[in-house]
């Protein structure tokens, strides 16, 4: 049994910025990974950061699949550490090696050392690995350095050495929060949910969006958004999300009324646009997101994807545009929003027969003219309501 006093937690992108942003974004990462280790109810004593790294004081070896789930953490590791002598560090390689390394199998030691010491990286491989050996001898181990049974891990900094044998995939990404603020349009369906999660993955913090349809859908799609909006809260636990809902349905039902059936579609997603960049100049954000996926459906083709974006006079973010159906589908299980947003019902009954898959833009602007949109979105904006989400 080996007894772990700290979880190392390394970061990518980050350590590419300049001093002054790295440490703001050092900072960020540390108050987030506190926020979800609360959310977790998970004991530490510490987070401190070291330089390219950060260490969560704790002998939890748990904490280190919580902390891979914090944006911006490319991998953690629970690690025990020793003195930076290399005699200590050997010691406690052999305890490692004698815990993990059964009888005919190899092992390889993988050192990495940063700051000044009187021996190299080699020496550490060199010793740690003959110390090894020589325990385990009645084992019959041997060390093999191309494709080791085992790895031992030895990474030594200016006071301390930490010896770990687990490496956890993080989720990668830059801290949430570090990028500012956008508009996320949360339909229930697959893909919303996804685009939005692969915003805060760049560190955006997120202003959901729901648009009611009623009476062309009923309650089942606000419960499904509601429940998608919470597990995307859970990635995101130092920053509560704002959402907005907005009655969409008298628009959906002016359209229907002036317009040609088979732009219902474009033009839906347009109002959408119109009084989500309302949205966005209200809460300062920088952006809307959508889950368009290039010719997944008849709404997100190039030629509609051009005409409901013209004249918006604001960024319009498509994170899936070049994913394809099974790739949204496994982020989706990842980020667990998968089985909510495929549970029945939520439909919209707004959908014509047949949907314009190549709109022209003079005759969206015809069609547009037909309806009041000022006074549609006027509407819109003073109907809705926004609530806070459940964490």
């Amino acid at each position: 049994m080996l007894n772990y006093n700290a979880i190392l937690v390394r970061y990518g992108e980050i350590g590419l910025k300049s001093d002054r942003v790295r440490s703001r974004y050092e900072r960020v990462l540390v108050d987030n990974i506190k926020a979800m280790l609360q959310l977790h109810e998970k004991e530490y004593s510490n987070v401190r950061r070291d330089w390219g790294r950060i260490f969560v004081h704790s002998s939890d070896e748990s904490i280190a699949d919580v902390v891979a789930n914090v944006f911006g953490v490319v991998s953690t590791s629970p690690v025990i550490s020793t003195e930076s002598g290399l005699s200590a560090i050997a010691q406690l390689a052999t305890d490692v090696g004698e815990a993990i390394v059964d009888r005919g199998e190899s092992f390889a030691i993988r050192p990495h050392k940063a700051g000044k010491h009187p021996f190299s990286s080699e020496d550490i491989g060199r010793v740690c690995g003959a110390a090894v050996a020589e325990r385990l001898k009645d084992r019959s181990v041997s060390v093999n350095l191309t494709s080791p049974d085992h790895e031992i891990f030895i990474e030594v900094r200016q006071d301390r050495a930490y010896v770990y044998y687990t490496i956890i995939k993080g989720v990668g990404g830059l801290p949430l929060g570090t990028q500012g603020k956008m508009v996320a349009l949360i339909s229930g369906g697959i893909d919303s949910p996804v685009a939005a999660w692969l915003m805060m993955r760049r560190g955006c913090e997120i202003i959901p969006v729901y648009y009611d349809t009623a009476p062309f859908s009923d309650d089942t799609m606000r419960t499904k958004v509601l429940r998608c909006i919470d597990v995307l809260q859970r990635w995101a636990p130092n920053h509560p999300m704002r959402v907005y809902e907005i009655p969409h349905g008298h628009n959906l039902q002016s359209i229907k009324e002036r317009c040609p059936p088979k732009l219902t579609c474009v033009l839906c997603k347009r109002m959408m646009y119109l009084i989500a960049a309302e949205i966005a100049k209200k809460e300062k954000s920088h952006g809307i997101i959508t889950g368009s996926s290039l010719g997944q459906v008849a709404s997100q083709t190039s030629a509609n994807l051009l005409a409901e974006s013209i004249g918006i006079n604001f960024p319009i973010y498509h994170p899936l545009i070049g994913y394809d159906k099974s790739e949204i589908v496994e982020l989706a299980k990842k980020i667990g929003t998968f089985d909510i947003s495929t549970s029945l019902g939520g439909e919209c009954k707004a959908v014509p027969r047949y949907p314009a898959t190549s709109a022209k833009i003079e005759d969206m602007c015809k069609a547009e003219a037909r309806l009041d949109v000022l006074a549609l979105i006027k509407k819109s904006l003073k109907d809705y309501f926004s609530i806070c989400s459940s964490l």
